[in-house]
């Protein structure tokens, strides 16, 4: 049967075969390509007609002559083929069926639209290869610098608004970078591609563990720990250890967070300039996991070893781009959440208190996310009517950032309250969440 007579979908046991999901994801277009040959049928001279690429590109694609890096090709492949945007790291697609048209099973999903006419020619294998010579990039150390000013505005926007919309755009940019280092490089330049890939990777995770994806997030973290020991960045091997230690806190897996902030202790120890200013952040963390295991005296000696490397701290500090957001209000806040996560409210409530009043107000996620800790901590001293405006005051910040952890802590809040839902106080607070964050109540007595 001719190809225009097909349903451009791929078969689900297809979109949903391991195989698949795992080159999808890390983009391995090769074997992409031939898995779509081999279950859907679509030989190379199709694919290239779906995704307006010449024969000649997919082959060597195919055969591992060419890796396929830019966002408008990758954009084409995922409408060309109808991958779904989410297993290309991209945004959802336009033709992807709605939501409510996926779960509802009494309506028929729209047709999707006929394959766009091809052109009338596509360039042969000469102007294809000529093509390839003018998009090798050489990177300089400018572009390195532009790589790193990105990924700073990338974590701007990714305290102003979440990580989710980001993600397609910081994982473009990760593959591109290590694509580059596939070739030969000066040894500044690729060491710098090194550095730059690790924090690209260790954003990407980050993005993932934000939105309680752990198994996406430990891959990714695990990719930038690599990256770095390329280079024997023992400093951001620390750092990327110490998001690792924070996760398996979420997951309720104290002991593997001590192991993990302890190792980032270990190299951060070993590694040449070490600042205060991070060995006091892996402190703070230490005591999270001690905390977590409910070593009360562990919990308060690193609180101790926190304040004491903070105090170190001098002002020509060489500290690296990743620590500059320890500041003395983060050191408050986190110290208070170690009191709370150690069951000392009364300690907790006023340092949380105090370091909200002084925190960056463009830092939406971490204006929510420590407003809530302190309604919880209020909520646990019998402050009924503190906490419900604490956690009023916290939905702004949530309504504006797209983050699960902060859902979470939501959602946390709001179950403790259950003893106190006919309360007026906490009557009008449900009625301000239900307005704030629709989305979150809607359909459900859970927010």
């Amino acid at each position: 049967m001719p190809e225009s007579c097909r349903s451009r979908e791929l078969p689900a046991s297809l979109l949903t075969n391991p195989e698949m999901v795992r080159a999808c994801r890390a983009r391995d277009f090769a074997r992409v390509f031939r898995l779509v040959k081999v279950y859907a049928g679509i030989y190379p001279s199709m694919i290239a007609r779906r995704c307006e690429l010449t024969p000649s590109r997919v082959g060597e694609v195919m055969s591992g002559r060419r890796q396929l890096q830019h966002m408008d090709v990758i954009e084409r492949i995922a409408d060309g083929l109808r991958i779904p945007g989410h297993m290309l790291g991209l945004a959802r697609r336009t033709w992807e069926t709605p939501l409510a048209l996926a779960t509802d099973g009494r309506t028929t999903p729209q047709s999707v639209a006929s394959d766009p006419v091809a052109p009338a020619s596509l360039p042969g294998a000469e102007v294809d290869s000529i093509l390839t010579l003018t998009s090798r990039t050489d990177p300089s150390p400018s572009m390195l610098q532009a790589l790193r000013s990105s990924i700073e505005d990338y974590w701007r926007r990714d305290d102003q608004h979440g990580g989710e919309a980001l993600r397609p755009a910081v994982l473009g940019q990760l593959r591109y970078v290590v694509g580059l280092l596939k070739e030969n490089r000066p040894a500044a330049i690729r060491h710098g591609l090194y550095g730059v890939a690790a924090e690209l990777a260790r954003l990407t995770g980050w993005t993932y563990f934000d939105a309680l994806q752990y198994n996406q997030a430990r891959a990714y973290f695990t990719e930038a720990l690599q990256l770095s020991k390329e280079i024997d960045d023992r400093q951001f091997m620390a750092n990327v250890l110490a998001c690792m230690s924070l996760q398996a806190t979420y997951q309720e897996k104290p002991a593997d967070a001590l192991a993990l902030v302890n190792a980032a202790q270990d190299e951060a120890r070993a590694a040449p300039g070490t600042t205060p200013r991070v060995l006091s952040m892996l402190s703070l963390r230490e005591a999270f996991a001690h905390a977590s295991l409910g070593n009360r005296y562990a919990t308060h000696a690193s609180i101790g070893e926190a304040h004491r490397h903070f105090d170190q701290i001098q002002r020509g500090d060489t500290d690296p781009a990743w620590v500059t957001y320890f500041d003395e209000p983060k050191l408050i806040v986190d110290t208070g959440i170690a009191h709370g996560r150690l069951g000392e409210a009364a300690t907790a409530e006023p340092l949380i208190a105090e370091a909200l009043r002084r925190e960056n107000s463009t830092n939406q996620r971490g204006r929510a996310f420590h407003a809530f800790w302190l309604a919880r901590t209020q909520l646990g001293l019998g402050k009924l009517d503190q906490a419900c405006q604490t956690a009023t005051d916290a939905l702004e910040p949530a309504a504006s950032v797209a983050s699960e952890r902060v859902a979470g802590h939501l959602r946390e809040f709001y179950d403790e309250l259950a003893p106190h839902r006919e309360e007026p106080v906490a009557t009008a607070f449900e009625s301000r969440l239900r307005v704030a964050l629709p989305m979150r109540v809607s359909g459900s007595p859970r927010p």
